[in-house]
């Protein structure tokens, strides 16, 4: 009889052995001080539907990947120094306790899940260009940030110069773009006499994430249920081929990927992204579920902004199921820069100036988008007083980054907030600013974006339920004064700094408008500018803490 209810068994590897490599060359390895990690426990047998595998019929994988950098250029430079020594070091020697034999021939795939370009700085994007081209990446996918882009020629210029294949079978291009042709829905690669179809797909809220510009003007994304329809196409098409492991890159957020893993027979693994999350391990019924045909699906996800990688080693018996899985996540923060990519980063960026010295620095938010963030509190300062305003608001989610204790450069402050949007001065009424805060407040309650309000020349109190307490303006003397937030004056006014992407109706914080009448001046560069000219004016060393400006109670 036919078991119709996969079982595991689990064994619990200790360690696995990893060797930094020096900073002068990602070739050469240093084998004298090896640091140990701690090895994720993995399924070691997933029962077959049909039959017991022998060992000689298992083809034997071994997957990098990587997603939502966020074009963190330091970040990156340790990838590309991991993702060599992925190549270079043996699986079975890396990994010993899954790969048990030493004559066994493992294949080796690497992929990235999107959003590694963002922001519109050319320099910054060039160098997440290159990035993806030194990695030698498999294949990649277009998440929301490739969008932030503003010249869709520009972008098909980057994703060329990557010499990487772009996945994106839920994208429709506009003919005559300079993106047409750029995504192809799916590719196959064959390795070691075995075929794997690639499938890639970028996520349905885009409008909602990206500001409007030309290249997204230039695309169609289809809504979920129609992005798994086009994913159950592709699947269609690559089996039909006799292709009988397919993984899919999606930059689609867990939810849904788990959804697709429910509902779309055929796929093996789903390299997920957008979401953010961190997934360690394989755990049944949080990233490991089955199909509805009963074989087994895999989802994993490196969390954000290039601070881990993930290595994932996979056993595919000849029908094509998933027989043994090993989830490894792996600290980027315990890589060297090495020095050729440092040097070839500079010769795109050039090189950095130190703008200021940090005496001392509180943590920065675990969850940046629900926490006060003295980090960000810095920039809005630096906004407001270099344009000179009453206020200046800044969404949570522009901060990527944090300063820390020691020196403070031109390259760190654009790792910190790293969108260059144009700077805006407006001028807003009471209500207008109360109704924008507390779009941000909301984010309390759901944990997601678009995330509270960082503030400058305000203080306010709220909530863990999305409430907004209470408010109050801080004038240039240091005064307070006490703002009704149950009903806030549609007369009294303030100006205001903040950018287009906020101005215009980015995360909803403001109605959707292209040219708002609030808007008084516009300047032709970003929040990074500002926070240098600021920071140059300390003429001690500086001290980031709390200071209570976003108060969130229980």
């Amino acid at each position: 009889m036919i078991n119709t209810t996969p079982t595991i068994s689990y064994n619990y590897p200790t360690s696995y052995l990893h060797q930094k490599q020096y900073t002068q060359s990602v070739n050469i390895p240093k084998t004298d001080t090896p640091n140990t990690y701690d090895v994720n426990i993995y399924p070691a047998q997933t029962s077959s539907l049909y039959y017991d595998p022998q060992p000689n019929e298992l083809t034997h994988t071994s997957w990098f990947y990587v997603n939502d950098v966020h074009g963190k250029m330091t970040k990156m430079e340790r990838i590309v120094n991991v993702a060599e020594e992925f190549v270079t070091t043996p699986s079975n020697t890396a990994f010993p306790n899954f790969f048990t034999n030493s004559t066994e021939n493992i294949s080796k795939f690497k992929v990235n899940s999107g959003d590694i370009l963002i922001g519109a700085n050319p320099k910054n994007n060039k160098v997440a260009s290159e990035f993806l081209r030194w990695c030698k990446f498999d294949a990649s996918i277009p998440g929301n940030h490739e969008f932030d882009v503003p010249n869709p020629a520009n972008l098909a210029q980057l994703i060329k110069d990557t010499n990487c294949t772009f996945l994106a079978a839920n994208i429709k291009v506009k003919s005559g773009s300079p993106l047409e042709g750029r995504f192809e829905s799916s590719k196959i690669i064959e390795r070691d006499g075995q075929k794997y179809g690639l499938i890639g797909i970028s996520p349905s809220d885009m409008l909602e994430r990206v500001k409007m510009n030309p290249s997204m003007a230039d695309i169609e994304v289809q809504n979920i249920e129609n992005t798994i329809n086009s994913v159950k196409n592709e699947v269609k098409a690559l089996q039909s081929q006799g292709i009988n492991k397919i993984i899919l890159l999606s930059h689609s957020g867990l939810q849904n990927d788990k959804k697709i893993a429910k509902e779309v027979e055929g796929i093996d693994i789903i390299f997920s992204a957008h979401t953010h999350d961190l997934i360690k391990d394989i755990k049944p019924g949080e990233n490991l579920f089955y199909s509805k045909n009963g074989e087994p699906v895999v989802i994993t996800q490196a969390g954000k902004d290039g601070e881990n990688a993930g290595v994932l080693n996979v056993d595919f018996d000849k029908n094509g199921v998933i027989k043994k899985v090993q989830n490894n996540i792996i600290d980027i923060n315990n890589y060297n820069l090495p020095l050729h990519i440092k040097d070839s980063v500079e010769k795109i960026i050039g090189k950095p100036d130190v703008v200021a010295i940090v005496k001392s620095a509180v943590a920065p938010p675990k969850h940046r988008l629900i926490e006060d963030n003295p980090h960000g509190n810095l920039i809005a300062d630096a906004m407001r007083n270099e344009l000179g305003t009453d206020i200046a608001l800044l969404n949570a989610g522009n901060i990527r980054g944090h300063f820390s204790e020691g020196k403070v450069d031109t390259r760190l402050v654009a790792d910190i907030t790293p969108f260059e949007d144009n700077m805006m001065i407006l001028e807003l009424t009471e209500k207008q600013i109360i109704d924008a805060i507390k779009v941000g407040v909301k984010s309390l309650r759901t944990g997601s974006k678009p995330g509270i309000m960082l503030v400058s020349g305000m203080k306010y109190t709220c909530d863990k339920k999305g409430n907004l307490i209470s408010a109050e303006f801080i004038d240039k003397n240091g005064n307070s004064h006490t703002i009704n937030v149950n009903n806030p004056s549609e007369t009294k006014k303030y100006t205001v700094a903040t950018d287009d992407f906020i101005a215009t109706g980015g995360d909803n914080y403001f109605p959707t408008n292209q040219n708002p009448d609030y808007v008084v001046q516009t300047f032709y560069l970003d929040k990074n500018k500002l926070a240098c000219d600021y920071l140059k004016k300390f003429n001690e060393p500086i001290e980031i803490k709390s200071d209570g400006r976003v108060n969130i109670i229980d």
